[in-house]
């Protein structure tokens, strides 16, 4: 499961002390840097009042706030601009009895979505009793990617983010399942930022099942590709079926297929196509391509 950080530090900084502190970097890779960027985030978390004080002077100041200008959400707080490789956040956990959950529901706030991540982070239990979790264990590279791949999860232990525990989520390693804490809670994050983890999938997981359930972080240059070959742009086509054989990324690669195919008028030209796309060398697309082909011979 998420490596478990023993507390070290009794000491409590301020919010522009542990961006300071931060700024040195944190790689996982590195126990000391690990280590040092988790004592940095205890001690954060040992100021029992910057994040009240925040969100006061957020509120009397919030009309003041531009929509760009503002990195306040109604569940994450970004507390920190990006400093070297990382950032600084808050996360609020509503619990089941309150009504922001009753209305949005449960999985506006992640809960009972089993997910891994495709970066590290640090977290500390702030306030509250804390969410609960499930935890996993999966080996990343042994996953393609398509949606029903059989997964294995091993499940290590359920246990909750209590206030001062400190959690290292290891990326493409650790996958957890969040329950609504009893009462509102609070975590700090410590956010890892690497250049291009975003082509790294990050996946939802079906339980039940033990399988890939969904991919979880479409990327900007996908959207930006959907929407240029639907307006019929020829470079944007052009580059679809260029980027549809041979880009590094597989999920871009469905997306240049899917965009493509959305444009075609019969279901001969849709099956030709995804034959192409099963033919294309990657095992995940080659997956996608064989459900896609089969919905259109039911």
């Amino acid at each position: 499961m998420s490596r478990v950080i023993a507390n070290t530090q009794s000491a409590a900084a301020s919010l522009e002390e542990t961006i300071d502190a931060i700024a040195r970097g944190f790689d996982p890779r590195d126990d000391a840097s690990t280590d040092a960027a988790a004592a940095a985030l205890e001690r954060l978390a040992n100021n029992r009042t910057f994040l009240g004080d925040l969100m006061i002077e957020q509120l009397r100041e919030r009309h003041r706030d531009t929509f760009e200008d503002s990195a306040y959400g109604p569940q994450a707080i970004v507390l920190s601009p990006l400093v070297g490789d990382c950032f600084l956040r808050a996360n609020i956990w509503p619990s089941e009895s309150e009504t922001c959950f009753r209305t949005s529901g449960a999985k506006s706030f992640v809960y009972g979505v089993p997910h891994d991540h495709n970066f590290d982070f640090l977290t500390a239990g702030y306030f509250g009793p804390g969410y609960r979790s499930d935890y996993f264990e999966i080996v990343y590279e042994d996953i393609a990617g398509y949606c029903g791949e059989r997964a294995e999860l091993r499940f290590v232990e359920r246990s909750a983010l209590a206030q001062g525990r400190l959690l290292h989520y290891r990326a493409h390693r650790d996958v957890h399942s969040q329950l609504p804490p009893e009462s509102t809670s609070v975590s700090l994050n410590i956010m890892r930022v690497d250049a291009g983890q975003e082509w790294f999938d990050q996946y939802g997981f079906d339980l039940d099942r033990g399988a890939v359930m969904c991919r979880l972080n479409p990327s900007a240059n996908e959207t930006f590709l959907r929407c240029a070959v639907a307006l019929e742009s020829v470079e944007a086509l052009d580059l679809a079926e260029q980027f549809g054989r041979d880009h590094p990324s597989g999920r871009m690669r469905l997306a240049c297929f899917e965009a493509r195919a959305g444009l075609l008028h019969s279901d001969a030209e849709r099956d030709d196509l995804w034959r192409d796309a099963e033919l294309a060398g990657d095992l995940m697309l080659a997956r996608e391509a064989q459900l896609r082909r089969a919905m259109l011979h039911l």
